[in-house]
């Protein structure tokens, strides 16, 4: 765990970093948090404490939140080693750390083919969004086939009637489902009771 010292300077790297990244000189960020350019400037630079007052309109004005300024950097692993869900004819890697903690989840999923028309079309609230890393995917949205190739990407409103199948080998994609979604295709637990459309 950092100290507090740490702490207030990765604060400090962050209003920076925030304000360079949305090309703002100290004089705009300084304008929309009223505050003085050279307050901020010696707040940037560790020439002055920031307090609590001075930080909220700060995070407002970058758009983000006192939390994400705060967040200890903490040293667990970052890389995320899942483990694979199996349903017949489909496999799963959940790539998110935290399941939809932001309001996605990202899965890497692996698809066998079946025969055409033998998915159940299902629907639900929310979007899905998959890229095709190898393969062929097979979309059926309502009346339509959409064959999506590797390389391409499919984004829709799930409250149309879907189904994604591998055409014709087995098909790999990476995809991000909002909340809905992540309930959907991929529940609870290892051995999920129904096969995800």
């Amino acid at each position: 765990m950092p100290s507090s010292v740490d702490l207030d300077v990765v604060v400090r790297q962050r209003i920076r970093s925030l304000r360079l990244a949305r090309g703002w000189s100290l004089d705009t960020l300084a304008a929309r948090c009223f505050l003085s350019p050279s307050t901020l400037s010696r707040l940037e630079t560790g020439h002055r404490r920031i307090a609590l007052d001075q930080l909220v309109p700060i995070a407002r004005a970058l758009g983000t939140s006192i939390d994400q300024l705060v967040e200890p950097i903490d040293d667990t692993d970052v890389v995320i080693r899942p483990e694979p869900q199996q349903w017949p004819g489909r496999t799963t890697w959940i790539l998110s750390r935290d399941r939809a903690v932001n309001g996605v989840t990202v899965a890497k999923m692996r698809i066998d083919p079946t025969p055409p028309g033998s998915d159940e079309l299902r629907v639900h609230p929310g979007h899905d969004w998959f890229t095709v890393l190898s393969g062929t995917l097979r979309l059926r949205l309502g009346e339509r086939t959409i064959f999506v190739e590797t390389g391409d990407a499919a984004e829709f409103s799930t409250m149309v009637p879907h189904c994604l199948s591998a055409h014709e080998a087995t098909t790999e994609i990476l995809t991000i489902f909002d909340r809905e979604g992540e309930r959907v295709h991929l529940p609870a637990g290892p051995t999920p009771d129904v096969e995800p459309s």
